[in-house]
């Protein structure tokens, strides 16, 4: 790449994520198969960046996300809650379908998560992270391991977008998010590549 790039990589599968279950604070493991894709989304790294060894790489403290960067050939420098999943307070562990039966209609995009964050809060925990990357990113690439809905903040965020805006962005399992600039102006890279 000319220019250095912002990496997101989103964690692999664990059980709650592949049934739909809000994982906000509960530290769970990956599953077999979300530590085949933590593997894959390596070799994905290493297809898009071979411009050697980032700058700096942050991950969230769960241990889905810190194993993911391990399986992924990643060295963290640093594990932060700057990183953590936006806090689905009384919604943990629910599905949006369970949520509805109360609140119809509920999106964490959209309504209140009592207990939790809410989207100004994740807002500006995006933005203070971003800012702290941004320097970093003069001296090369800075990867960033993570979570689902506080990627999907970040890439809004870096587009200075509402974090509202996160709605627009798909963030699988294990993929990588590839986030840079051209000419002062924030892009999208690539966008949601699967571990290959």
């Amino acid at each position: 790449m000319d220019q250095h790039a912002l990496l997101l990589l989103r964690h692999g599968q664990t059980e709650w994520s592949a049934t739909g279950r809000h994982t906000g604070r509960t530290d769970l493991p990956l599953t077999a198969i979300g530590e085949r894709q933590a593997h894959a989304a390596g070799r994905t790294y290493a297809l898009m960046h071979r411009d050697g060894t980032p700058t700096l790489v942050l991950s969230s403290p769960r241990v889905r996300a810190l194993r993911t960067a391990e399986l992924a050939g990643l060295h963290v420098d640093e594990a932060t809650e700057e990183l953590a999943e936006w806090d689905y307070g009384d919604y943990e562990g629910l599905t949006t379908k369970q949520i509805r039966q109360t609140v119809p209609g509920w999106t964490i995009w959209s309504h209140a998560v009592p207990g939790g964050e809410s989207a100004a809060q994740v807002s500006a925990r995006a933005d203070e992270l971003l800012t702290r990357v941004r320097g970093a990113l003069a001296n090369g690439n800075v990867v960033l391991v993570g979570h689902g809905h506080f990627s999907r903040v970040l890439i809004a965020r870096w587009l200075g977008l509402a974090a509202t805006a996160g709605v627009h962005f798909a963030v699988d399992p294990a993929s990588v998010t590839v986030l840079g600039d051209e000419r002062g102006q924030p892009q999208i890279l690539h966008l949601n590549v699967p571990p290959s």
